[in-house]
């Protein structure tokens, strides 16, 4: 067996989950990412290179997870980054939409726990990804609150469920450089204006807040808002 570490990036297609992954790679892991597409999974999966292997899953899907994670036989670090956006105001509100959104964070995140704690060991520990709107919701913003605020709950039952395992959330605000953003310089501008450290949020900057909240031994059940100060504003 390999003595390299076992990294699972749910969601690794992209964003935040394909830049961490990438970083685990280039360090020498063994990667696992995942994503709603088998053809486009697989090509990222060789585009990232190193021991790279990509696994079609979808969390809207929360039956199917357990056996298409079946073939994961050991995970030392698991981030589960994946997302769905949604626009839902109640006045004018979309159940099905918000029932989509909230199985992918909420019924899905916790089946991928389900499914793979058993092939994890005492020194394991996952990332959920949230988000900021957990703590400064917007207009629309009705079920990403919602979800974003059921991740905070979530980490601290999964921390003591899975103990001595660790489990923590990272709650990123606008993230600058990421596919979605990158071409909406009007948003990105006004969140590097609310930042303390007037600069904007990178996924540099969240991949290396998730190896911080995967690799300290000590860093277990909390929710990492990295923001550049921009809540206390």
């Amino acid at each position: 067996m390999s003595d390299r570490t076992r990294v699972v990036v749910i969601g690794g297609t992209s964003g935040i989950g394909r830049h961490f992954a990438q970083s685990c790679a280039e360090r020498g892991d063994d990667v696992v990412i995942t994503g709603r597409s088998e053809d486009r999974t697989k090509r990222i999966a060789d585009e990232i290179g190193g021991q790279t292997r990509g696994i079609a899953l979808d969390l809207a899907d929360p039956e199917r997870i357990v056996d298409a994670l079946a073939d994961v036989d050991r995970v030392d670090h698991l981030v589960v980054a994946a997302l769905d956006r949604d626009y839902n105001t109640v006045r004018e509100y979309r159940p099905l939409d918000a029932t989509r959104l909230l199985t992918v964070k909420l019924t899905g995140y916790t089946t991928v726990l389900h499914a793979l704690a058993p092939r994890m060991t005492d020194e394991s520990a996952v990332v959920l990804v949230g988000g900021l709107a957990s703590h400064r919701p917007y207009p629309g913003s009705t079920t990403v609150t919602t979800a974003n605020g059921g991740i905070g709950a979530l980490v601290r039952t999964l921390a003591v469920e899975l103990s001595p395992i660790r489990v923590n959330a990272l709650h990123p605000s606008i993230v600058a450089d990421t596919p979605f953003w990158s071409d909406k310089p009007a948003a990105r501008e006004a969140a590097v204006s609310r930042a303390l450290t007037k600069r904007p949020v990178t996924m540099h900057d969240c991949a290396g807040a998730i190896a911080f909240l995967l690799e300290n031994r000590s860093i277990n059940g909390i929710n990492l808002n990295i923001d550049g100060g921009e809540v206390l504003i």
